[in-house]
C-alpha cells in the first residue's frame, strides 16, 4: 500500500536517506525543505519548522499532491554548538526552537489528520547526544532529550487512535553534521562506540521504515539506537 509519507528537513543527510528508502519502497514522499533546491525525484515543500504559518502551508501542499500525511519522519535540525557560559539565549532558542518546538509543530499538524483517520506513524529523529550530553552542546543535547518525553506523552495520547510514536536515535553518521564532531571530540565519541566507527545514512534509514511499517504495529514509545553502541542502555 502506497501512503503519504513527509520527512521534514529531507533534502540532505539522514533526511534525505529516509524519504529515499520510502520513497524505493512506493510510498509518495515529500520532503521539506528551508533553503536551497529540494533532490530530484522527491516533491519538495518549502518549510521553516519554527513558523507555525510556514508549516501549515507546508502540509497544506502535501495534502494537495499526496492526500493527508500518514507517516511523519520529523527530522529537521540545526546546532548552535558552545559552551553555555558564553552563549547567547538567542543561540539557545533557535536550536530548541527548529530541533524540539519544531517537532511539536509538524507532529501537532500531522496527528490532526491522522486521528480522523484512525491511523498513522509519528518518528521523531533523536541523537545520543541526548543521553551523554557533552561540552559545547547543552541546547542540542536538551532539544534532543525533549523529543523524549515529547513522544512517550504523545504515544499515550494517540495510541488509542491506532497512531505509534517513536523516536531513533543515531550515533554519530556521516553527514555534514557529523563531520563537524573532529579531533579529540570525534576520537572520543569512536571510543564510546562498540562497532568503534562512524555510521552511515543508509544504516540508519531502513530503520526508520520498520518503524513506520505494518510489522512495528505494536512498537510506541520507544527509543531506537542506531548508534554502533554508542549510548546504550537508555
Amino acid at each position: 500500500m502506497s501512503r503519504s509519507v513527509l520527512v521534514t528537513g529531507g533534502n540532505r543527510g539522514i533526511g534525505l536517506a529516509v524519504a529515499r528508502a520510502f520513497a524505493d519502497a512506493g510510498d509518495k514522499v515529500a520532503i521539506t525543505y528551508r533553503s536551497g533546491e529540494p533532490p530530484a525525484g522527491l516533491f519538495g515543500v518549502r518549510c521553516d519548522v519554527t513558523d507555525t504559518d510556514s508549516v501549515e502551508a507546508a502540509f497544506d501542499e502535501v495534502r494537495a499532491q499526496h492526500g493527508p500525511v500518514e507517516v511523519l519522519v520529523s527530522n529537521a535540525g540545526t546546532t548552535r554548538d558552545g559552551l553555555l557560559v558564553g552563549m547567547s539565549e538567542q543561540d539557545f532558542f533557535d536550536v530548541v526552537n527548529t530541533n524540539l518546538l519544531g517537532a511539536v509543530r509538524v507532529a501537532k499538524r500531522a496527528s490532526q489528520d491522522m486521528v480522523r483517520a484512525r491511523w498513522g506513524r509519528v518518528i521523531f529523529i533523536g541523537s545520543t547526544t541526548a543521553f551523554w550530553g557533552g561540552a559545547g552542546v547543552t541546547n542540542y543535547a536538551a532539544s534532543k532529550s525533549g523529543l523524549v518525553g515529547l513522544a512517550r506523552s504523545l504515544a499515550w495520547e494517540l495510541g488509542p487512535r491506532n497512531i505509534t510514536v517513536n523516536v531513533v536515535y543515531p550515533g554519530i553518521i556521516d553527514t555534514d553534521m557529523g563531520d563537524t564532531i573532529t579531533g579529540k571530540a570525534r576520537e572520543h565519541v569512536i571510543n564510546n562506540t562498540a562497532l568503534r566507527r562512524v555510521g552511515t545514512v543508509d544504516e540508519v534509514a531502513p530503520v526508520v521504515r520498520f518503524v513506520a511499517s505494518a510489522e512495528a504495529s505494536y512498537v510506541t514509545g520507544a527509543l531506537i539506537p542506531v548508534s554502533g553502541g554508542n549510548g546504550m542502555g537508555h
